[in-house]
């Protein structure tokens, strides 16, 4: 008999190889990745997350469902980092419906489920943002940008706001032809993510798609230390690229010590920024005093681990890591662009400001 397991990992195989597959194909002709969503779909991704009224599965405790999530976040990028940024986004989506939504918002989302309807979370936005009117009938204006899976997700929840110092979420059809303009994602990478501008003005809410209450989705730990989730999709692409290069180097490569000391310490890189987003995910689930500082650090963790496999993959593989139609190639121009999020060295420094308030090994933390 063949154990479960190793049926799992051939299953997990073949979703990676199949959505990287479609990967380089939309890479080379960026429309927006319908195949990959529904091939994701069909592998049980799709509703696994949702709130257990919408269909989701029963995990056993909060830690057990985000291992659960960081596993699906890590294979998605693994595949491909540009689907791996739109499913981070409705894994998200997902989970606001289950801290904040009402049971008539819960029913309305398993009936969108059933019609295998995708989900994104927008809240970038150029000046002067977004605003919701108040009165009978409350419209938005404004417009958001780097939205990612404009025009091709079924619904975003977007971040509207309803005072000078507060915002909420509201829930819009995010697949309006002429509210999208994916003209200026131009890009080198992360091309299949169509993370485009999306014009909201004149769009009407109704009070039951405005979900939970102003201040809800800004608030900690949940806001920032979910951050774990971006860096779990990332690690997935790090490790990817890591499995490229040891593929694909050659034997003179691999004969030279020089060149293995140096494959070695990518392989560290990378399994200490695995190291660092599964505590983060530990902490968020059990939300730990210092969930956001952990998050913010295995930020930077996460990234540093990416620059340098970046970096190593250059070196052993050479040019072969540049040319076009090269798996390494289109990992490290996804990981180039999607490592670049906002404000490195503040989370940076507000996780050490965090650390420094106290001593948390007196305290009994096992980080140190």
């Amino acid at each position: 008999m063949i154990p479960t397991s190793a049926i799992d990992r051939d299953e997990r195989s073949d979703l990676v190889e199949r959505l990287a597959t479609l990967g380089a194909r939309y890479d080379a002709a960026p429309l927006f990745p319908f195949e990959s969503l529904r091939l994701l779909a069909r592998a049980g991704y799709h509703r696994r997350f949702a709130p257990i009224g919408a269909g989701g599965e029963a995990f056993t405790d909060a830690r057990a469902r985000h291992a659960a999530i960081r596993d699906a976040l890590r294979i998605v990028g693994r595949s491909d980092l540009s689907i791996g940024r739109l499913y981070e986004g409705h894994v998200n989506a997902l989970l606001l419906f289950d801290w904040y939504a009402t049971p008539e918002q819960t029913a309305w989302l398993s009936r969108a489920l059933d019609r295998d309807a995708w989900f994104g979370v927008w809240a970038s936005e150029p000046p002067p943002g977004v605003r919701l009117s108040s009165g009978d009938i409350a419209v938005l204006d404004g417009t958001k940008h780097f939205a990612s899976g404009a025009g091709g997700l079924d619904h975003a929840l977007v971040t509207v706001a309803v005072t000078d110092d507060e915002r909420r979420l509201a829930i819009v059809p995010a697949n309006i032809a002429s509210r999208t303009d994916a003209s200026g994602w131009r890009v080198r990478g992360m091309r299949a993510s169509v993370s485009g501008r999306y014009d909201l003005s004149g769009l009407a809410v109704e009070p039951s798609m405005l979900l939970g209450a102003p201040g809800d989705y800004d608030r900690d730990p949940r806001f920032t230390a979910g951050a774990w989730r971006f860096c779990a999709v990332q690690l997935g692409g790090i490790e990817a690229l890591l499995a490229e290069v040891r593929r694909a180097m050659g034997e003179a490569a691999r004969a030279d010590p020089v060149q293995r000391a140096r494959f070695g310490d990518a392989l560290v890189a990378t399994r200490t920024a695995g190291f660092w987003v599964a505590e983060a995910a530990l902490r968020f689930a059990d939300e730990h005093p210092d969930a956001v500082a952990v998050a913010q650090l295995a930020r930077g963790v996460v990234e540093r681990a990416g620059l340098d496999v970046m970096e190593a993959a250059a070196r052993l593989l050479g040019t072969r890591s540049a040319f076009d139609g090269e798996r390494a190639d289109k990992i490290i121009r996804d990981l180039s662009l999607y490592l670049r999020q906002a404000g490195p060295d503040h989370a940076r420094d507000q996780a050490a400001l965090a650390f420094l308030d106290h001593d948390a090994w007196r305290d009994g933390d096992p980080l140190w």
